[in-house]
C-alpha cells in the first residue's frame, strides 16, 4: 500500500472508532424519549403534555417572588458567590427535564432522544434540531461538552465529584454527544448529566467561569434576563422566539410574561412585604406565622389565599448540626448527650402550636426510613464489613429520638445526658461542665434568622442547666454562606430535604471526600468508610429492594453517628398565594413545581 494510502487510513481511524462506538451503543440501547432511575418512565413516547400541567392555562402577567438575603452573582453552579436559581431554572435548559409526578424520571427536552445501555456504562444524547439559544444559534454537542468540562473543573463539589466519574466524552456529530461512565456503578450519573443546565460555548468565558458575575448566561430557555439590580432585584422577561413554546414538556408551564425576584434583608421584612402585596408566592415554614401571622385583612378579604399541600415524598432532616471538625464535638457520646437535652415536646407545644412531628430519620414518612424497622438481610450484608458502625438498638429498629415530660426541665433526660458526658471525660464542677484539662464546655450556634435565633436561645438555656455555655450569634446571609462554605462554625441549624429517589446529592452531604472540600454540603464533617461504602451501594442498586436497603443502611449509620440534634418536620407544605395567582393544572405527586404558577387574567367588570 502506498504511503498516501496508509496516511489516509490513519486519518480515518479515529472516525471509524467513533462510528463503531456509536453503532455499538445504538445496537445495545436505541434512542428513547426518557430514562428512569428505577423501573420505566410513566409516560409513553409521543405524550402531549405532563399529566399535572394544563395546556389551556392562560399566559401573561407578572409573577413576583420574594427571597430572603441578597446576591452577588447570577451563577449558582459555582462555589464563589451567592446566586439565586433564576438563570438555570428559567433562562437555561437541560438535556432532560425531571417530572414532578414520578420518583425520578427525566424526559428529553434539549435532547430529542437518549440512549443508555443496560449496564449504564454508555450514554448518548441526540440534540433536538430545533433547539436554539436566545441569539438564534443552535444548541450543539460542543455546547454540551463545554458545559460538562466547565462544571467538572469549576463547578460546585456535587458536579465535580459526580462528573468526575465520566471516563470519556465525545461528539460523533454536531447533534450527538456520547459519554462513557466507567464501570456503571453510579447508576444515577446519566440523570445527573441530563440535568446539567447547558451553557453556550460561544458566549461563555471559560477563564472566568468560576468567578462571580452579574452577566447572565446565554440560554435556550423561555426567559431572558431583562434587568439586574445587584442585591435588590432580578427581572426575567419571556422570549418571543422561544424554540420550545409548544414542546410537550413546556405546555402549561412557564405561564407568566415576566418573573421578578425581589430580595429582602431578613425574614420579618420578607413577611411584611408579602402581607403588603409586594410579592405573590410564599412557602411558609414557620408554624407561628402560619397559625397567627395570617390573621390580617389581606387574608380576610381574599387578597391572600392559604393552601396546604401534601406530597408523597420523604421528609428530610432539620437539625442542629455538629461540626465534628471541632474537637469539642469529636466524641459521639458528647453529641448524643446534647441531643438528649433538646426538649421537643416543650418546644413544639409552646413555640410551634403543636404542628411539628419529631424528626429522627433522614427520610421520615417513607419506606426509606429506618425508624421502627429492624434491619433485613440485605442491610446486614451491606454493613457486615463495618462491625459496630451501627448501634444494636438502631440496627434492631428499637431506637427513637428522646421524649421528655414536656416541662422544659426533664431531670431524667438531664441525668442520662450527664452520664454520657462524664463517660466522655467531662465533670461538673461548681456549676460548670469541664473537660480533663479543666476547660469549660462552651460553643457558639450561628443563626441567620429570628426564628432560628429563638430556637437556639431556648436550646442554649436547656444546656446551661448542665453547665454548658452556649452563645448564639445572628449574622446576615452573606456572612452566613461564606462561613458555611469554609465550615467556619460550631453548630448551625440546617435542613437536608429528601427526595423519593436519594442519589448523588447524598455523597455531597455525607461523603468523606467532601468533609474538607470548601463549598460542599458535608457540614457535619462526616468521614466514615461505612457511609462511603453504603453510598456506593445506593448509587449502584439495580432493583428497588436493594435501593431501599442501601438507603435504610445509610439512615442507620447517620443516626448512629449522632451528627445532628434532630429537630422536627412538617408533614405538609404550606403555601400562600396572592389573589389571581394559581398553581395551574393539578398538584404533582412528588414535589412542588413553580413552573405551574400562573396569573389569571383580571375579571372584566360587569356593565
Amino acid at each position: 500500500m502506498s504511503r498516501r494510502g496508509v496516511n489516509l487510513l490513519l486519518a480515518l481511524a479515529p472516525l471509524a472508532t467513533l462510528a463503531r462506538g456509536s453503532a455499538a451503543l445504538a445496537d445495545s440501547a436505541p434512542l428513547t424519549h426518557a430514562i428512569a432511575m428505577h423501573g420505566q418512565p410513566a409516560l409513553p413516547p409521543g405524550f402531549t403534555h405532563l399529566p399535572y400541567a394544563d395546556p389551556k392555562t392562560p399566559k401573561g402577567g407578572r409573577l413576583v417572588m420574594g427571597i430572603q438575603g441578597t446576591f452577588d452573582s447570577l451563577n449558582p453552579l459555582v462555589v464563589l458567590g451567592v446566586a439565586p436559581d433564576a438563570v438555570p431554572k428559567y433562562v437555561q435548559q437541560s438535556l432532560l427535564y425531571r417530572s414532578a409526578d414520578e420518583p425520578f424520571t427525566a424526559y428529553g427536552l434539549l435532547a430529542s432522544g437518549v440512549a443508555l445501555d443496560a449496564d449504564r456504562k454508555e450514554l448518548a444524547f441526540e440534540i433536538d434540531e430545533r433547539a436554539r439559544f436566545s441569539d438564534g444559534r443552535p444548541v450543539t454537542a460542543e455546547d454540551v461538552i463545554f458545559t460538562f468540562e466547565m462544571l467538572k473543573a469549576k463547578g460546585k463539589p456535587f458536579h465535580r465529584s459526580s462528573l468526575g466519574r465520566v471516563t470519556k466524552v465525545s461528539a460523533p456529530s454536531p447533534r450527538r454527544v456520547e459519554f462513557e461512565l466507567g464501570d456503571g456503578s453510579n447508576r444515577e450519573l446519566p440523570l445527573v448529566i441530563g440535568a446539567m443546565p447547558i451553557f453556550a460555548k460561544h458566549a461563555t468565558n471559560a477563564e472566568t467561569f468560576g468567578e462571580t458575575s452579574f452577566k447572565p448566561a446565554l440560554g435556550s430557555g423561555p426567559y431572558a434576563v431583562a434587568d439586574v439590580r445587584p442585591g435588590e432585584s432580578l427581572l426575567l422577561k419571556r422570549r418571543k422566539d422561544f424554540w420550545a413554546e409548544d414542546h410537550p414538556l413546556t405546555r402549561g408551564l412557564y405561564n407568566a410574561d415576566e418573573i421578578r425576584y425581589d430580595f429582602y434583608r431578613d425574614s420579618n421584612a420578607l413577611f411584611e412585604a408579602f402581607k403588603a402585596g409586594l410579592y405573590d408566592v410564599r412557602i411558609e415554614g414557620d408554624p407561628t406565622r402560619w397559625m397567627t401571622g395570617y390573621d390580617v385583612p389581606a387574608v380576610h378579604d381574599g387578597r391572600i389565599r392559604q393552601e396546604t399541600l401534601h406530597f408523597d415524598t420523604p421528609k428530610g432532616m432539620t437539625g442542629l448540626v455538629f461540626n465534628t471538625r471541632r474537637p469539642i464535638f469529636a466524641d459521639v457520646r458528647t453529641r448524643e448527650a446534647l441531643g438528649l437535652l433538646f426538649d421537643f415536646e416543650w418546644v413544639n407545644r409552646n413555640l410551634f402550636h403543636g404542628v411539628y412531628r419529631r424528626a429522627g430519620s433522614f427520610f421520615s414518612d417513607s419506606d426509606l426510613s429506618a425508624l421502627g424497622v429492624p434491619s433485613d438481610a440485605r442491610e446486614k450484608g451491606l454493613l457486615a464489613a463495618f462491625p459496630g458502625a451501627v448501634r444494636e438498638d438502631i440496627l434492631a429498629g428499637t431506637w427513637k429520638p428522646s421524649e421528655t415530660d414536656g416541662s422544659g426541665r426533664d431531670r431524667e433526660q438531664a441525668r442520662r445526658a450527664l452520664e454520657l458526658l462524664m463517660a466522655a471525660g467531662y465533670r461538673l464542677r461548681e456549676g460548670v461542665l469541664r473537660n480533663a484539662k479543666d476547660e469549660p464546655f462552651a460553643f457558639e450556634i450561628t443563626v441567620t434568622s429570628r426564628p432560628q435565633e429563638r430556637l437556639a436561645l431556648n436550646y442554649a438555656q436547656s444546656l446551661s442547666r448542665l453547665g454548658i455555655a452556649v452563645s448564639v450569634r445572628l449574622i446576615d446571609d452573606v456572612q452566613y454562606w461564606r462561613r458555611l462554605s469554609a465550615f467556619d462554625f460550631d453548630m448551625i441549624q440546617w435542613t437536608w430535604p429528601a427526595s423519593a429517589s436519594p442519589g448523588n446529592e447524598q455523597i455531597g452531604r455525607w461523603g468523606s471526600a467532601n468533609a474538607a472540600r470548601n463549598g460542599a454540603l458535608n457540614y457535619a464533617g462526616v468521614k466514615s468508610p461505612a457511609v462511603d461504602a453504603v453510598l456506593q451501594a445506593l448509587l449502584g442498586a439495580r432493583e428497588r429492594e436493594d435501593f431501599v436497603a442501601a438507603v435504610r443502611a445509610l439512615d442507620r449509620l447517620l443516626i448512629s453517628g449522632f451528627y445532628v440534634v434532630p429537630l422536627y418536620y412538617l408533614p405538609d407544605t404550606w403555601i400562600a398565594l396572592a389573589r389571581g395567582v394559581v398553581l395551574a393544572g393539578r398538584q404533582p405527586a412528588y414535589f412542588l413545581s413553580n413552573e405551574l404558577l400562573a396569573r389569571l387574567p383580571a375579571a372584566t367588570p360587569a356593565n
